[in-house]
């Protein structure tokens, strides 16, 4: 198994002994979102549904961390449950979505990140499996693409492999650049011609521009 760390100061927030007494940690359960409710609703997106339609005051920053009214949430089983119920719609926004209600949040980049990565096999007969920083492990293939995005001004790639939801309009997480450096590693030209890139699960998945 090959391991990799997340990005330096990845979720970290800042020092304990740094923060206001009264930070807010979170709402206590997902019975509590209503607590996050941002100051002014977010409208619209109608999603198909009747529910109050709301902006929580919750963002995910690009390194992963879960933020409430500007202080990250320490607590990580907290993080979990709320990423169970998170969904993106059809225009590309944010929701946490419960029985009771749903609202906005914002999420700087991906929802998740991409921690770790692990090979079984090799070549064509590979599988590239991917751990992200809330422990869902998903296998890159048919279900599970990976695609990788280029800024058109810096030329700086970003890989994201998908992990739930509609592929194209799902969630997805961002593989942080140690785990992208081990995938560059392994990285095979489509019959050793053309565009650098892996196989996983029968698949082959493009790491560069064609």
């Amino acid at each position: 198994m090959t391991e990799s760390k997340p990005d330096a100061g990845s979720g970290t927030g800042r020092p304990a002994a740094d923060k206001p007494a009264t930070a807010p940690e979170g709402p206590a359960d997902l019975a509590g979102l209503r607590a996050a409710r941002a100051p002014q609703g977010a409208r619209g997106g109608d999603m198909h549904d009747t529910r109050p339609d709301e902006g929580y005051d919750i963002r995910i920053a690009r390194d992963g961390t879960w933020f409430y009214h500007g202080s990250p949430i320490s607590r990580l089983p907290l993080v979990k449950l709320f990423s169970t119920v998170l969904r993106r719609d059809e225009v590309g926004d944010f929701w946490l979505i419960t029985p009771a209600e749903r609202g906005r949040i914002r999420v700087d980049d991906a929802p998740f990140v991409a921690v770790e990565m692990r090979r079984e096999g090799e070549g064509r007969g590979q599988a590239l499996s991917f751990r992200t920083n809330l422990d869902h492990w998903v296998t890159a293939g048919a279900e599970h693409p990976i695609r990788v995005a280029v800024d058109p001004a810096t030329g700086e790639p970003s890989p994201y492999i998908h992990v739930r939801g509609d592929i194209g309009r799902g969630l997805e997480a961002r593989l942080n650049r140690p785990v992208f450096y081990e995938l560059a590693d392994i990285a095979l030209a489509e019959d050793g011609d053309g565009p650098a890139g892996v196989w996983s699960q029968g698949m082959f998945f493009r790491l560069e521009a064609a």
